[in-house]
């Protein structure tokens, strides 16, 4: 009988299990190697040719023995490879950290291990105790208005919401029929990527794009980019105090999840009483299915939800919920092939 079958027999973790374990606990490790590598734009630097840890060094100004470390650890974890002479190069998985690949994850480890963003993971026990987003323990203040007094760390929000909607909005079009909707109107839109991206590739006849007023002034260029400025109107505002009326449709991407039931239900609401009897409330988010093992992905960002901003990944039951305190009947839920547990969900006024 080897190791792993007598400790089984016993009743203990057989000694896979607990270095799995050990594994996991350690994981904060390379997640801040990672944040390393997309803060020194590794990545990209390599994107050509492998390098030695000198020039890297060099190129970047870091202190070579400390990087050369860094560098080692990042090849173990599969980001890299190294080769002789202290040289490196991108792994397949580690090419996914250069900035010019779409939808790039490494836009995401930059906000999400940016320490603004990181330290409340240290108060997730305050969290679980209270209910309350740890972000506010550790920084007194709700995400978004920490967002609005920190400028730098807004714009990098941005970009990484921006990368998101470049991945996710490819996938959308293809997955969901915007065809026979007039006017859409994309509530919590950004600067207008998703919503260009739409009228781009469906007939819509006109597009409203609805946000704070420091975030849609960025919009006319992204728009005029895209060819799509004289079919949009922007307006600035709050959905919390209500969204811009006569729309066929209200698209809400990424948007409900930052909220709880109460507040969610309020948004929910003012579209759909700005869209009228006749109007589509459309909600692109993640989804939470019934087997929630298979569903990591969701959960990590439920998780983040929960700690930096104080809001969740539903299942389909919270939706329903939600949409029927805001007086809608959910009608679909439509599966976004090539998106992490994404799923369009449909809207419609109650009778």
């Amino acid at each position: 009988m080897d190791a792993r079958e007598d400790g089984a027999a016993a009743g203990l973790p057989a000694l896979e299990d607990l270095r799995e374990l050990v594994r996991l606990i350690g994981g904060y490790r390379i997640s801040q190697a990672i944040y390393v590598a997309v803060e020194l734009g590794l990545a990209d630097l390599l994107a050509d040719e492998p390098k030695r840890a000198d020039d890297l060094a060099q190129a970047t100004g870091m202190h070579e023995e400390s990087l050369y470390r860094v560098l080692r650890f990042l090849a173990a974890a599969g980001v890299l490879a190294e080769l002789p002479s202290r040289r490196f190069t991108l792994t397949q998985l580690g090419t996914a950290l250069r900035r010019d690949i779409p939808g790039s994850p490494s836009w995401n480890a930059r906000i999400w291990l940016d320490r603004f963003q990181w330290e409340p993971w240290g108060e997730l026990l305050h969290c679980v105790k209270t209910g309350q987003p740890a972000f506010e323990q550790r920084h007194g203040m709700r995400l978004f208005e920490y967002l609005q007094r920190n400028p730098d760390l807004s714009q990098r929000f941005d970009e990484a919401m921006n990368a998101n909607t470049v991945r996710d909005g490819l996938a959308l079009a293809k997955s969901y029929d915007f065809s026979g909707i007039d006017t859409l109107a994309d509530i919590g839109g950004g600067r207008g990527l998703l919503l260009a991206s739409l009228l781009e590739a469906y007939p819509i006849r006109r597009g409203v794009l609805f946000d704070r007023p420091q975030v849609v002034a960025h919009a006319p260029s992204v728009l005029s980019a895209a060819g799509v400025s004289d079919r949009c109107t922007v307006t600035a505002g709050d959905f919390f105090d209500g969204v811009p009326p006569g729309a066929s449709a209200y698209l809400l991407s990424h948007i409900v999840h930052d909220w709880a039931d109460q507040d969610a239900t309020r948004i929910l609401r003012n579209c759909r009483i700005a869209g009228g009897r006749g109007g589509t409330v459309l909600v692109f988010e993640r989804l939470i299915e019934p087997d929630s093992a298979s569903e990591m992905s969701v959960l990590h960002i439920d998780l983040e939800m929960m700690v930096n901003v104080g809001g969740l990944e539903r299942t389909k039951d919270q939706f329903q919920s939600v949409f029927s305190e805001a007086g809608l009947n959910l009608a679909r839920v439509i599966p976004i092939a090539g998106t992490a547990g994404h799923v369009m969900l449909e809207g419609v006024t109650m009778r």
